[in-house]
Formats: C-alpha cells, structure tokens, sequence
C-alpha cells in the first residue's frame, strides 16, 4: 500500500481505536438498548447510500447521451461497491439495499423507524436537510454526523467523498460489539435474526473486500497530488470526530433511559 495511505493510516489510529472501544458498546445489554443504538446508527447507514451514489455520479458517466468518463480502473472499482451496497441479498436471499435491510432489522426487534423515515419523506418533498431534520425531531448528533457527509458531498471534491467512504465508514465495527450481538442473539433469535446477519454482511463485504477496492479508488483520486492526499487526511479526521459524537449521543440516550428506568 502506498505510503500516502499508511501515513492516513497512522494519523487516524487513535481515533480508530477511540471508536472501535467506545463506551456505546459496553452498555448495551438487552434489546431495548440495541433499539437505541439502531436509531442513530441509521443515519449514517443512509448517508453512507448518498455518499456512495455520489461517488458514482462523479467517477461515472451516469446520465443520457453516454460518454467515456474518467478512468476505467476507477469507474470499475465505485460500480462493483455499488452493486454489493445497492443491491445486495437478506437472509432470504430477495435483493435489498443495505439501508433496506437495516429498516428490516429495526422492524424485526421492534426499533422506533418513524424518525428516519419521516426525515427521508420530508427530504424526498422538500430537498433540504434542515427542514428534514426538524420534521423528524432529528437528534443533535446525527443531524452534525449527516450535515458533514453532505458537506463533503457539496464540497464536488472526489477524492475528499472517497476518502470518507475509505477511511470513515469501512472497518469500524469492533469484536466486542459482535460478540454482545451474538449473545443478545442467543437469548432473541427472533428479535435480532436479521440485525445480526447485517452485522456479518457488513464484516465480509464491506470491511473486507469493498476496503480493498475503496482503498484503491482513493490512491487513484489522490494521484502525486500532495494537497489532495493533506485533505483527505483531514477530512477523514473530522468523519471519524463526527463518528464519535453519534456513538457519544446513542451512549447518552441508553444512559439516560437506564437511569429512568432504575427510579420508576
């Protein structure tokens, strides 16, 4: 792997490792916190379809006449992402969306989807994030987490799009967290069935091999541009702060409904 890499690599670790061993994990014991978690994690499962559908309509030619858009290489390694992401298979084997397959997941253990899919209707209606925000009663931390992809989005800047979908999103789901799914599993197979199976999509297609292909598509976008390689650092350190705050605010959700719960 290019030095370029490693040395974004070395400068996020310790964010990585803040993320990977967040409190967020350590307090979820039952459903009902897992409910919680589901409610913030799936804004940025939806972000991460726009940032992803970005790329594409910049990388590709994506519109009516068609014509040769810059390279091949690149062009082929955002369309075989986007089909594992766009059009991937359940636990049934229908083709779904890993947004989609969220939603599933939510409506299996009994997760509150009013807020999302109000914000996606109202965005649908009106184009504006903030209004859309506000119509769903949008947590403070998701709506930080989202206002950032889609400043990336709007900053038209491709390597910055792809050195967040590269650096922010993929290999970010810790062990523990695997192993407290699988034991709530163990007791709620019927509530998290689906959920879990997510969790296992998500390490074998998204932290494996689509890692790979993003990690080349962005020393592809980057070049010998040292400037685009400083950006691109930076860019990846503030989705990850932002990604820190989101757990910070599903944390403080969990908390506080603990604390409710212990005095009624």
């Amino acid at each position: 792997m290019s030095e370029q890499i490693e040395k974004i690599r070395n400068s996020i670790e310790t964010l990585r490792q803040e993320i990977i061993n967040h409190k967020v994990y350590s307090i979820i014991k039952d459903v009902d916190d897992l409910k919680i978690f589901m409610q913030f994690h799936v804004y940025a499962v939806w972000d991460f379809m726009s940032l992803l559908k970005t790329l594409q309509n910049n990388l590709t030619c994506t519109t009516v006449p068609w014509f040769p858009k810059g390279s091949a290489e690149t062009r082929h390694l955002i369309n075989e992402i986007v089909v594992g992401e766009e059009s991937d298979i359940d636990l049934d084997g229908n083709r779904k969306s890993h947004f989609e397959l969220y939603l599933d997941a939510m409506n299996q253990c009994g997760a509150d989807t009013s807020q999302i899919e109000k914000f996606i209707a109202t965005l649908k209606n009106t184009s504006n994030l903030d209004s859309a925000f506000s119509a769903a009663e949008t947590p403070k931390e998701a709506r930080d987490f989202v206002n950032f992809t889609f400043e990336t989005i709007n900053s038209n800047k491709d390597y910055l799009q792809s050195a967040i979908f590269t650096f922010g999103r993929e290999d970010l789901i810790p062990s523990m967290f695997v192993s407290i799914v699988n034991d709530i599993h163990k007791n709620f197979p019927e509530s998290i069935s689906i959920f879990k199976y997510y969790l296992e999509r998500h390490i074998e297609v998204d932290g494996d091999h689509h890692s790979h292909l993003s990690l080349k598509m962005t020393t592809n976008l980057c070049g010998t541009n040292q400037q685009f390689w400083e950006e691109a650092e930076q860019a990846t350190i503030e989705s990850l702060k932002k990604r820190i705050e989101l757990w910070d605010g599903a944390y403080n959700q969990m908390l506080i409904k603990k604390i409710v719960n212990n005095n009624s």
